[in-house]
Formats: structure tokens, sequence, C-alpha cells
């Protein structure tokens, strides 16, 4: 009887094992293999409408940043050799009148709004006077710093807004991706990975690209605000000399007019 019990457990075994084989041979080798020549481009060009418009987007803002960074750092780093040498020549200058020429356009404007107000003022009578000339001076040399500084900023704007909205603009490719597998799920009675793979893959190809946008407009950006800020402090050092040089010259007029009063 064991012998019996044996074969008869051999047997079902063997047709278990038999249908089995039939069902896999059944089933389309197509449903259980995932194509292996999935690239970047097929991902791209399988990918939907939508998807596709957020990937554009996401590379333009790329070129964009990269655009804006290599055009800031040719821009500061010639406004700051000009500058550099600005201050050279005002170190080096006894007076305003004798001040050399300017190379950097907003050096040229601060000495020019100083030149005019001295030109205005013609003979000094009173120290009250040399005061007054000093503040006019003093708000010009600011608002020339002020707007030497928004010019080179001009730009860095796009940089901060598309490191801060790249990822969530990747995001909602990620998001439109994920809905489709999911609607080919439903459309094809099947979560075989072939049928989900492919909105999964442009899902996470939308999130590298918003990323790969992103973090190099961060870097970039933050790269440009300390270079701005090193512009910044130089242009301070070149109206603070200019300032001293006025201060110089009001006081040496000041020192005249006093000899003249008292030789009359």
């Amino acid at each position: 009887m064991r012998v019996l019990g044996y074969l008869g457990a051999v047997a079902l075994m063997s047709m278990s094992a038999s249908a089995f084989a039939q069902t896999v041979k059944s089933v389309p080798m197509s449903s259980l293999v995932v194509p292996r020549n999935v690239t970047y481009w097929e991902m791209f060009t399988h990918a939907t409408l939508i998807v596709k418009a957020v990937m554009l987007l996401l590379l333009a803002a790329s070129l964009v940043t990269w655009t804006i960074w290599i055009a800031k750092l040719v821009e500061l780093r010639s406004a700051k050799s000009r500058l550099k040498a600005d201050i050279a020549t005002l170190n080096a200058a006894p007076s305003i009148e004798k001040a050399g020429a300017m190379r950097l356009e907003a050096c040229g404007a601060m000495l020019k709004a100083v030149r005019t107000e001295m030109a205005r003022l013609g003979k000094l009578a009173s120290s009250s006077v040399a005061e007054g000339i000093k503040e006019r001076v003093a708000a010009r040399l600011v608002n020339a710093e002020t707007n030497a500084v928004d010019q080179v900023m001009k730009g860095t704007v796009v940089l901060a807004t598309i490191g801060a909205i790249a990822p969530f603009v990747g995001l909602f490719g990620t998001v439109w991706g994920i809905m489709n597998s999911f609607i080919g799920i439903s459309q094809s009675n099947t979560t075989n990975l072939a049928v989900v793979a492919p909105g999964i893959a442009e899902a996470l190809l939308a999130t590298a690209m918003g990323l790969v946008a992103a973090i190099p407009a961060v870097v970039m950006y933050n790269a440009v605000a300390r270079a701005i800020a090193g512009y910044r402090r130089q242009l301070s050092e070149a109206s603070t000399q200019i300032a001293c040089l006025l201060s110089q010259d009001l006081d040496g007029a000041q020192r005249a007019d006093t000899v003249s009063v008292k030789a009359a």
C-alpha cells in the first residue's frame, strides 16, 4: 500500500509539473521580458505630450542657467578688473580735478557727480557750505553704487527662480508619468513590469531633469551672489576714496579762504 501511495504521489507531482510547464509555454515571452534597448531618447520619445513639454521646459531652463552664469562670470571679472585699476588711479590722485579718467562707468559717474557739485558751488564761503556739498555728494555716491550693483544683478533673479521651481516642475512630470502607469495597468489588466516600466521610466527621467536644472542654478546663484558682494565692497572702497579726495579739496579751499581773509 505504501508503494502504491508513493507511486500516486509521484504521478501527481509529474502531472502538476507538466501542467505548470504548459501554462508557462502558453504565456507569450514578450510579456515576460522587459525590453533591453531602453535609452534616454526612447524614454523621451515614448513619453506623453505633457511630460515631453515638461522635459523640454527643464532643458531650456538648464541652458538659460548656464548661459547666465557664464555671462555673469565674464561681466563681473571685467568689472572687477576695471574697478581695481580705478581704485589705484584714485589712490594716486592728489585731488578731484587731477584724477585721471575712470575705466569703469560707475566710478566715472561718481567722479562726475562730485565735479558737478563742486562746479555748482563755486567759491567756498563757509564751513557750513562745505558740509552741505559733502552731504549731497554722499547721497549721489550711494545712488551711483546702487545703480552699478543693480546693473550686475540683472539675470540673477532668473537663477534663483529656476533653482526654486525646477524641482516642482520635475515633480509634476513625475506625477503625470505615474498616473500614466496606473492607466496602463487598468487598461491591460496586468501588473507586468513591461506595462508599468515605460510610465515609471519617463517619470523618473522628469525628476532627474528637474534636479539637473535646479541644483546647478542654486550653486551658480550663490557663486554669483558672492562675486557681487565682493564687487559691492570694491565699489564702496572707490566711493570712499572719492569722498576723501573731496574732503581734502574742501579743506584746502577753506584754508586758502582763511589765509586770504587774514591777508586782507
